[in-house]
Order: C-alpha cells, then structure tokens, then sequence
C-alpha cells in the first residue's frame, strides 16, 4: 500500500513528491479508527508553519481533509461503527496520508455523514442523537421544504422541512437559508411592498416556528446569491475580489475545472436542463 509524502531539500527551497510504501494499518490503539478514503483534498504545505512548530520530517505525509468508510474500530471507541460513511480533517502531526487508500486516526478527527437521500433517515433526530441533545450551532440548507413531502414537487421532497431545521439548531444557533420563501401566505394575508421597480411579498414563519427560535434565542438568515450585484453598496467589495480572483486565474494560482463547452445549437436544450435542475455549475457556450 503507497501513500504521498513530501521531501523537503536542505535549503528549503525546492519541494519534492513522492510514493512510498506503507504497512498496512491495524487498530492497535482503542480511541482509532481505520479508514478507507474515497476521496482526499489536497492543500498548499505551509513549510514555514512547519519549521516554527519544529514538526520537519525527511518525509511528511500529503493531504488532510479526507472522506471515506469505516473498516474498524478501536475497544473505546464511541462514535463510530464498520461501514459508516465519515469525513474529517487529519491532524498535523498526523503520521498517516491522507492520501492513501487506508488510514487510521483517532475518532475525534472525524464527523459522521449522513445520508438522507433515502428517505429514511430522520435528519432532526440524528442531528440530535449525534450532539447529545445540543444541537447544532449554523445550519446553511441549500432549499427546504415547506409542506408536507405529499405536497411539494419531486425536485424538493429530498430537502429537509423548515421545522425539522429549527428544532435541531442549538441555543443561539444560526439559520442560513437560500429560501425565499419559508412561508406561502394566503391571497389575503400576503401584503405586497415596492422597491426600485420590484415586487416583494412579504414572507413569515409560522407563530410555532417563530415561537421556537424565540425560545431558543436563534436566528434566521437569508443567503441570495445576487445580493452583491443588487446593492450598490456592496459593488466596490465584490468588484475589489473579482480583481483579485482574475489576476489569480492569469497567474496560474486558481486553476478552474471546466467542462467540456456547449456548442450553440445545443445552448436551448442545455438551458432548459440547468433550469429544471437548478445546477450550480456554469454551462460554457462556445460560439
């Protein structure tokens, strides 16, 4: 089994990477976990932070952040279990790489994942079960259901509802949310207001819903991917990091992946796609 080292030259100048063999981990210790990665981000190596901790090495081990499955466990461990999904960031000192295709590291490096794509898994209740009761400080949902999954569009019926999200935030935890719309009002109830041409209905959580936020002394945000181009106040930041952005992209710093670009016959399917969807990524017209 190989894993990613870096060797660093005697004048600290010039940094070299290398595969070495490793010994297959076991769980000798009882608060580790052995690990089989699936995926591993790799980083700039700070050599300098390095040198000032006085952690050199001939060989020091590549990639922290880490997602994979769980092989086995150690006697006190608590958290996890063989075949649990887990993410986590390995420890500087760390003695393993992160890449490589198994690992062994103490469980509290690690996060359990979890899965509700399937529809059993009740997202309140784990939340809960894996804080001990607490809660969880910041919650950023990317859309939430607002009904019963019965009553929402298939595109929604996998997003976690409003209240299963306020009942899992902590005291003083934070909601971040991209809905704009946490609560459709009736015809009646549902003033309208004018600004700069724009038609905003006016939008509130339910008197129970509120009252627990209250109680919990929590709060809502909302996340709006335009807001910095809608506000002439905040131009100046977001034209100051664009530049910033480009000149790294010119300089080599940022390397984006791109996909493949859409010829132009096909940009009408390709936007009807992305529409219905509602993907992130960008789609590249090629004329």
């Amino acid at each position: 089994m190989k894993g990613l080292y870096f060797q660093q030259s005697s004048t600290n100048e010039e940094v070299t990477f290398v595969f070495q063999e490793k010994e297959n981990v076991s769980v000798t210790e009882d608060n580790f976990v052995r690990v089989q990665v699936k995926a591993c981000a790799l980083s700039h190596i700070n050599t300098k932070l390095l040198a000032e901790m006085k952690m050199e090495k001939e060989f020091f081990p590549v990639g922290r952040e880490v997602a994979g499955i769980v092989l086995d466990v150690g006697k006190k461990v608590s958290f996890f279990q063989p075949d649990d999904e887990v993410v986590g960031i390995l420890p500087l000192d760390s003695e393993d790489p992160g890449l490589c295709e198994v690992i062994r590291v103490q469980e509290h490096y690690l996060a359990r994942v979890i899965d509700v794509s399937s529809g059993k898994v009740h997202v309140a209740e784990r939340c809960l079960e894996e804080t001990g009761g607490l809660g969880v400080d910041i919650v950023i949902d990317a859309g939430v259901r607002l009904y019963s999954k019965d009553d929402e569009p298939a595109v929604k019926q996998q997003l976690p509802h409003k209240h299963d999200i306020i009942t899992l935030l902590s005291v003083g935890g934070h909601w971040i949310t991209t809905e704009e719309n946490l609560q459709v009002l009736s015809e009646i109830a549902k003033p309208c207001y004018h600004t700069k041409g724009m038609s905003v209905a006016q939008n509130s959580l339910d008197p129970p819903d509120s009252h627990c936020l209250f109680l919990k002394g929590a709060t809502v945000a909302f996340l709006n991917d335009e807001v910095w181009n809608l506000s002439n106040a905040q131009q100046g930041k977001y034209l100051c990091i664009l530049k910033d952005v480009m000149e790294k992209l010119s300089a080599g710093v940022f390397r984006p992946l791109l996909d493949e670009p859409i010829p132009l016959y096909e940009a009408k399917v390709s936007m009807e796609v992305v529409q219905k969807s509602q993907e992130r990524k960008k789609q590249v017209v090629q004329f």
